[in-house]
């Protein structure tokens, strides 16, 4: 199975999980659990569609591996793994808001951020059905439009961050907020890091930085990113990791990474 095949297994698999989240989201959201904090939940929803697509994956590609927020990992014999975040933006979801989305990519090389290599990716927001796309150079997509980063006006930039679920981070996070400030036209924080991503993939953000992402939260979207000829990094290692992960155009990135360094 080549590139172009992982990718429309991953799509079929995505829009099938993403009508999943939308029936049980119609019949009501049950808190299964909290996470890191008393504000980073999981819900009934989240286990649930996680358990479908890890179904789906190993009746089409068992030897792979496989990475789940809500199941821990499994190496696999392929050299290829899938990193899923089956609900990104769970809180908004357990309070109706519409902005999630079900994210997987597969990488290949060891299941580790610093040192895969993502093959194919895609974002699927079941709400308004839109599936940003992408696979190791042949392009981003959403539909049939190629998605391009923008280039920064003058006007300045529209970006976008998030902060974390433990209070204790807050002020670290307001903090850089007010470092980055002098770039920005305005600011968003919308909960949800996979669609923030894809969103700089098709121009729709200029730029965006998080503290204390996952690998389930990025491994899709920087593919995005990438291939849609922007530039993603941050720490550890220069990679997008718990530390920090930056994601624009180029020009814009260089600008990011140096008020947030600083």
């Amino acid at each position: 199975m080549d590139a172009s095949d992982l990718l429309q297994l991953a799509e079929e698999i995505a829009r099938e999980a993403g009508a999943l989240a939308r029936r049980r989201r119609d019949e009501g959201v049950r808190i299964a659990a909290t996470k890191s904090a008393l504000a980073d939940i999981v819900t009934e929803a989240d286990r649930e569609i996680e358990d479908l697509i890890r179904a789906r994956l190993a009746a089409a590609r068992p030897d792979d591996g496989f990475l789940g927020e809500e199941s821990g990992a499994e190496r696999g014999e392929s050299g290829l793994t899938w990193v899923v975040d089956p609900i990104d933006g769970t809180v908004n979801y357990a309070y109706g808001i519409s902005h999630y989305a079900v994210s997987i990519a597969v990488v290949s090389g060891e299941p580790t951020p610093e040192e895969w290599t993502a093959e194919a990716a895609v974002v699927y927001t079941p709400v308004v059905d839109e599936l940003f796309r992408a696979r190791r150079g042949a392009g981003a997509w959403l539909g049939a439009e190629p998605l391009r980063v923008t280039s920064v006006t003058e006007a300045g930039a529209l970006l976008a961050t998030g902060f974390g679920y433990d209070p204790a981070t807050h002020e670290g996070d307001l903090a850089r907020v007010r470092q980055v400030m002098p770039l920005a036209r305005d600011l968003r924080r919308a909960g949800a890091a996979s669609l923030d991503l894809a969103y700089v993939a098709a121009g729709r953000l200029d730029g965006y930085f998080e503290r204390g992402l996952h690998p389930w939260d990025h491994a899709a979207g920087a593919l995005l990113v990438e291939e849609a000829g922007g530039l993603v990094g941050g720490a550890p290692s220069g990679r997008p990791g718990r530390e920090m992960t930056i994601a624009a155009g180029p020009e814009l990135f260089e600008k990011l990474r140096y008020k947030i360094s600083g």
